[in-house]
């Protein structure tokens, strides 16, 4: 990493130049800690992969996100932004609100749309609250609901399945 960079997540590093040579693309610590995540955890957009119900698992599900939607799907910069915020709230909740040893994460694109889903085996339904200015928690659905395009709950005769479907351009 270059001097000076270290702590610099998510910022995507300068490309480096070697002598004459064309600048070549240098993955950042952010790419590097996503595409570990495939690998240790297993791609999501294949099989629902588990999760341990503990607060790291977020950033392992926002980490998944990224490398599906921005590598493998090659979707918009915004777009993943959004997928990553979303997949974050949803795993939070799982974590915080079901008592769960693991919750299910999977990804799916069909023509024009994406969804995220995430299983967890309570029967227990989110709640949608309305939201304060000042207020310092319960803005997980509430931003579920704005910034997808749709969303809901599948009960399962075990548990429950929440998701969010956000628009994408097909090229």
């Amino acid at each position: 990493m270059m001097e000076g960079m270290a702590g610099l997540e998510g910022v995507e590093q300068p490309r480096r130049r070697t002598g004459t040579t064309a600048a070549r693309w240098v993955p950042s610590v952010a790419d590097e800690r996503a595409m570990q995540a495939l690998e240790t955890v297993g791609d999501p957009t294949v099989d629902e992969v588990s999760l341990p119900s503990l607060p790291e698992s977020a950033a392992t599900a926002r980490r998944l996100t990224q490398a599906v939607v921005l590598r493998h799907w090659a979707l918009s910069a915004q777009l993943a932004e959004h997928a990553v915020l979303l997949v974050s709230e949803l795993v939070g909740n799982a974590v915080r609100h079901t008592g769960a040893r693991t919750f299910g994460l999977r990804m799916l694109r069909r023509r024009g749309w994406i969804r995220i889903e995430v299983r967890d085996p309570s029967r227990g339904l989110p709640c949608l609250m309305p939201v304060r200015e000042m207020d310092v928690s319960g803005r997980g659905l509430f931003l579920v609901d704005k910034l997808s395009d749709r969303w809901g709950v599948d009960l399962l005769p075990r548990g429950k399945t929440t998701w969010f479907e956000m628009r994408v351009t097909d090229r």
